[in-house]
């Protein structure tokens, strides 16, 4: 929106001191009448321009993040607790492991996950992974097969989705909903097409449409689609229809962790390479 402030005042006040000029032939102009008369103000004839408000998550929203996230903390906090103290225990370093995400709008915010991987590990091979799987049509796989950079239970953890948990505290910052598109890394967002970056249009979720719809079956192109169906389509009745299919999907997704074969994390430069089934290790989605 932009607003035209107008000249008029300007006019009237700029012929008055013309007329006092006349009145005065016999004097000559000061340095400021001068500066005064020959002033052109940028508001006469410049827009200004007014920014936009600051778009919010709709409330319908932020009012079921809440309570639902009120209702259940029985359930989530002492599992959460549970996680912390075994994470500790199993391997030295922070609990937490925090990245910087695009969310809502493209604003970019820091994401809050249990780390499952040892202190400094290098992501560039995942990084360079999950560039292919975008255009190369292959089903959205992680590398944590046989991957020496997870800490114990880091595997359960991804495979199960717990590593994402503390991400409560996200939705309670209004910086994510628990459900919508997963964020993705600016790295990643940089690469989408225009039409891919709709996706941000939807407060991103701990879970979504894209999650309970086949998650690491599907390709990048069919991530992107449901996430933009759920963009122009999210409402109270299929946030709570996401919820609901929710645990059955997690539920699939821990027994893979015991049963799909596995994907070993070599050479990831040249390109990926299959490895023999081994019970306890699966791949995770990349989102």
């Amino acid at each position: 929106m932009t607003t035209v402030i107008p000249d008029k005042p300007w006019i009237e006040t700029k012929k008055k001191l013309e007329e006092i000029q006349k009145l005065t032939t016999d004097a000559t102009p000061t340095a400021e009448f001068e500066t005064i008369r020959n002033f052109k103000p940028k508001e006469a004839t410049a827009k200004v321009s007014v920014s936009q408000p600051r778009r919010l998550m709709p409330g319908w929203k932020r009012v079921l993040d809440l309570t639902l996230i009120v209702l259940t903390y029985p359930i989530w906090l002492p599992l959460m607790l549970l996680i912390m103290a075994a994470s500790k225990i199993s391997s030295p370093g922070p609990i937490f492991y925090r990245q910087e995400r695009v969310g809502f709008r493209g604003r970019t915010f820091m994401i809050c996950k249990f780390r499952t991987m040892t202190l400094h590990a290098q992501t560039l091979g995942h990084e360079l992974h999950f560039h292919r799987l975008m255009r190369n049509g292959a089903p959205m796989t992680k590398l944590d097969a046989r991957d020496p950079r997870i800490i114990p239970w880091g595997r359960f953890l991804r495979a199960t989705g717990l590593d994402e948990l503390p991400q409560v505290f996200n939705v309670l910052r209004g910086e994510m909903s628990l459900v919508g598109p997963r964020p993705c890394t600016s790295l990643e967002f940089a690469k989408y097409q225009e039409w891919e970056r709709e996706r941000v249009n939807a407060p991103p979720g701990l879970t979504g449409y894209w999650q309970v719809n086949g998650k690491n079956r599907t390709t990048f192109q069919q991530m992107i689609r449901m996430d933009l169906f759920y963009a122009k389509n999210s409402s109270v009745l299929l946030d709570l229809w996401i919820l609901a299919k929710t645990p059955v999907a997690l539920l699939k997704q821990t027994l893979n962790f015991v049963q799909q074969p596995t994907i070993t994390l070599t050479k990831l430069n040249a390109g990926t390479q299959t490895a023999p089934a081994r019970t306890g290790e699966a791949g995770k989605d990349l989102c």
